[in-house]
């Protein structure tokens, strides 16, 4: 009888000491994190400057973009800058790009006009490169190519630097390309039009401005007064108009994101059999500034 009733006591003892104990806390919740932010999207824009033969050293640039995997959307010419910048946005890539340089003969975009027995005004007509451009491109209009692309020209009237991203491809790349004394003129419309180097040497502010590129980068081919070679007429031609255009560049290179300035020496502008070091310049000059295209590109994407 004791036994059971120490047994009851010991139990209620228990009992008395679970009720007055803390009851467990409840569990913690779940946080559930909400994932990253993606990374915005930053339309990569190419300004692609004048500089006749050394143009090929944008393909060098294009080869070493497409290597890292930036694809520019926006393509935006000026001369030289204008013929590479063209068969680029319809779809070539850097390496179709420089298999077409070394197939090129230049006598398929030569077209004399026969000065002498005519009042031309310019040694070249230049339909033989709006042909050679147009073919390239499968004859598609600038708004029908898979980049945006615009070519910049002079209106040679005003003076004013006039961008083209809409119509025939062969013929604004022919009035981007017109220099003068070299190319005749090119009448489009009621206007008449020569190169835009004379007024945009690189057209960066076009790329942004009208084109809607968040992040410009700036291939820059001109001469520098120092190092050019004059050997030729042409020579002295563009060596002027690079001195011209040096006093635009250094307003108009502050705006983009990235300059690139493949190293191209003494090489003329005349010089086609130089196409294969300008387009290893090319790449050359881009992978040096690879880090920081990524970086810049990196911080630009940040939400």
């Amino acid at each position: 009888m004791l036994s059971r009733r120490t047994s009851l006591i010991a139990l209620g003892a228990l009992l008395l000491a679970a009720c007055g104990s803390t009851p467990p806390p409840p569990p913690a919740p779940v946080v559930v994190q909400a994932p990253p932010a993606p990374p915005k999207k930053i339309r990569i824009g190419l300004a692609l400057g004048g500089g006749a033969a050394r143009g090929f050293a944008h393909i060098g640039v294009i080869k070493a973009l497409e290597a890292q995997g930036i694809v520019p959307e926006i393509v935006v010419g000026t001369s030289a800058g204008s013929v590479v910048g063209a068969l680029y946005a319809s779809g070539y890539s850097g390496f179709a790009l420089q298999k077409i340089a070394m197939d090129m003969d230049e006598a398929t975009i030569s077209d004399w006009a026969m000065p002498l027995f005519s009042s031309s005004p310019g040694l070249l007509k230049g339909e033989a490169l709006q042909n050679y451009v147009n073919k390239a491109v499968g004859n598609r209009p600038m708004e029908k190519l898979p980049k945006r692309f615009g070519a910049v020209v002079t209106d040679l009237k005003t003076g004013e630097a006039v961008m083209f991203d809409k119509g025939n491809t062969g013929m604004a790349v022919r009035a981007s390309s017109a220099v003068p004394s070299v190319f005749q003129p090119v009448k489009i419309g009621s206007k008449t039009y020569v190169d835009g180097g004379l007024v945009a040497p690189v057209p960066v502010k076009f790329t942004r401005d009208k084109m809607g590129a968040d992040f410009v980068i700036a291939v820059n081919i001109s001469t520098q007064a120092d190092t050019q070679a004059t050997v030729s007429s042409l020579d002295v031609l563009m060596q002027t108009f690079s001195i011209m255009g040096q006093r635009l560049n250094h307003f108009e290179l502050k705006e983009a994101d990235i300059v690139i300035t493949p190293a191209l020496g003494k090489m003329g502008s005349a010089d086609f059999n130089g196409r294969n070091l300008a387009i290893l310049a090319g790449e050359q000059a881009a992978a040096a500034v690879m880090p920081q295209i990524k970086a810049k590109l990196k911080a630009k994407q940040q939400p």
